[in-house]
């Protein structure tokens, strides 16, 4: 309890750090609040004096009637426009705070190691920026709506009733904290439930967009049933963590109501009584004044009833808002030194000096890894499944950073140049494609923006993909949806080898870069890579071992050590590893 207490108190602070930069607008909010407020208590004051005019001695006075009743009317225009005023207001914060803290999250995720993002749900993460942001703008739009307008109504009501009858307004001060007590009580229980709540939701948007994502495999291994069965048990639990959340809230309102009620019966017998006793002496206690007194006891309770419902609102607004804050908070990758040097037109000569890494620390994967690429060099690397050969890219490419060593491009450390500089300058072909959602265009010149069409149609034409792009309904203009939409993959690999063809980049890393393209398509892409690698350092990672009998070294790879090394003919005649590899993929009876 202690511990979601301290959690809620810290998510609260870090909001109101966010609402500082709007301090203004905030000023202006609380100003009107208290503007409408003062209006609103003003009201039940010239109602009572209204009534004290239909039911005082002699007959009633119209004149009178029709002032109160033009002052109440210019009253209430005056106070829905200051209202209407302070909506915008407090929704200008609300969605500006929002904004920023949403900017911040989605800043931090291009900063945050690759290592946090492969260990982390993509669901989750998605769940935390979009729906657990939404959930806490609502808390905070309603908190700033009610929370100000309430506490001034109390506050106001309390002076205009000790200003009538101190002891009718003293048992109201007495009776009220009744309903906080009953609003602490239950907000002490919500926080908890709220974030436990939150976390369900994500999980539960993680699995959506991992079924979602995979659907194909889903549906060929027949595991539609499996899925439906694991989404009913996160969707049982997020109903039973629901149900108690809402439970819990839900008692708030009737729990603080009922307290109300009391105290509202209580100014009323009180008032009654006062009225009787005081008949006929120097100063009355009117009709009118118990109207109004009873109009105050009602505004200054309900108060108590909207923030206790604020109170449990924002009790989930919280919970959310520390989920995002956790992602914002998260420790960053190790940011580019003050002085990092930026990397141009690399020559291409890699050295790998005594490299050691692993992904857990107790579980080793490379261990004094040590080589030297001279430039132009064609470097393929090959070996089974988790020796290390996509990890050697991701720290070519400082996805991440070695444990211990160094590796350094053209005698320069790679951690002591920029990370733009250093991509910017490596060309990557995966066997995953990407796409965005947007162009043709806007895909092939994501590296460089300002190519021209006859650029872009050199790059298309020389990675055999202008054929199919010119058939589209516009050509380079033909909008495609998330992940190529409708693109074979095909034809989304050809894309990403038509965006490094465009940049030319001195150094290239091609992983299975051609394994989604038919075999007549990639002899031809073979021929075109082999004028693209001229005079570039390349570092090619293959499993069809017959595209790489021209690379001039051949590195094969077992647990994370190079156990072999040579070009083609040479591995072959040491029949060892690479040539039990290579004889497997081309057995000949």
């Amino acid at each position: 309890m202690k511990k979601d207490k301290k959690a809620s108190v810290s998510a609260l602070k870090k909001v109101l750090s966010y609402v500082k930069s709007y301090r203004v607008l905030l000023f202006f909010s609380i100003a009107l609040s208290v503007l409408t407020a003062a209006l609103s208590l003003y009201v039940p004051i010239l109602a009572g004096n209204a009534v004290d005019c239909i039911v005082g001695a002699g007959q009633v006075d119209f004149a009178e009637m029709g002032r109160i009743l033009t002052k109440i009317g210019i009253v209430v225009l005056i106070t829905a426009a200051g209202q209407w005023i302070m909506n915008i207001i407090n929704n200008k914060i609300t969605y500006n705070v929002v904004r920023d803290v949403r900017s911040e999250a989605f800043d931090k995720i291009s900063r945050l190691p690759v290592g946090y993002l492969d260990s982390h749900p993509t669901g989750d993460i998605v769940s935390r920026v979009i729906s657990d942001a939404d959930q806490f703008a609502d808390g905070l739009l309603m908190g700033f709506t009610q929370l100000f307008t309430g506490i001034v109504t109390i506050i106001g009501t309390l002076v205009f009733m000790l200003t009538i009858n101190y002891k009718i307004a003293l048992l109201v001060i007495v009776l009220t904290p009744l309903s906080l007590f009953v609003a602490k009580f239950i907000a002490e229980h919500t926080y908890s439930m709220f974030r436990l709540q939150s976390e369900t939701k994500g999980e539960q948007t993680a699995f959506t967009d991992e079924m979602i994502g995979n659907l194909k495999v889903v549906q060929a291994y027949s595991h539609e049933d499996e899925a439906a069965e694991v989404f009913g048990e996160i969707n049982e639990r997020l109903e039973k963590c629901s149900l108690k959340a809402i439970f819990y809230s839900s008692l708030t309102n009737p729990c603080t109501r009922f307290i109300n009620n009391l105290v509202y019966a209580a100014v009323g017998l009180a008032g009654a009584f006062a009225a009787i006793s005081t008949a006929g002496t120097a100063v009355p206690f009117t009709v009118g004044q118990l109207s109004c007194f009873l109009s105050y006891a009602n505004q200054y309770t309900k108060p108590f009833n909207e923030i206790s419902g604020v109170i449990t609102e924002l009790q989930n607004a919280l919970a959310c808002a520390a989920r995002v804050f956790e992602l914002i908070e998260e420790k960053p990758r190790i940011p580019d030194a003050d002085d990092a040097r930026v990397l141009d037109d690399a020559k291409g000569n890699v050295s790998f000096d005594n490299v050691s890494f692993s992904y857990v620390s107790d579980k080793k994967l490379i261990e004094g890894f040590t080589l030297d690429v001279k430039q132009g060099s064609r470097i393929a690397v090959v070996g089974p499944t988790g020796c290390g050969k996509t990890t050697l890219i991701n720290l070519i490419m400082r996805f991440y950073d070695v444990r211990s060593g160094s590796i350094s491009i053209d005698g320069t450390d790679i951690r002591s140049m920029t990370r733009k500089s250093l991509r910017s300058n490596i060309g990557m072909v995966l066997q995953e494609t990407w796409l965005k959602s947007g162009t043709i265009r806007d895909n092939i010149t994501m590296g460089k923006p300002d190519a021209t069409d006859e650029e872009i149609i050199a790059a298309a034409k020389e990675a055999h993909a202008y054929g199919f792009i010119r058939r589209l309904p516009e050509g380079l203009d033909t909008v495609i949806g998330e992940d190529g939409g409708s693109l074979s993959q095909g034809q989304k690999q050809l894309l990403c080898i038509t965006r490094v063809m465009l940049c030319r980049p001195p150094m290239l890393i091609l992983d299975e870069a051609t394994s989604s393209i038919d075999t007549r398509t990639e002899i031809k892409i073979q021929k075109a890579f082999e004028r693209l690698m001229e005079g570039r350092t390349s570092f090619i990672v293959a499993h069809r071992l017959s595209t790489i009998r021209e690379a001039d070294v051949i590195l094969v790879m077992k647990n994370g050590n190079i156990i072999e090394k040579g070009d083609h003919d040479t591995l072959l005649k040491q029949n060892g590893f690479y040539a039990e590899l290579y004889n497997s993929q081309f057995a000949v009876s």
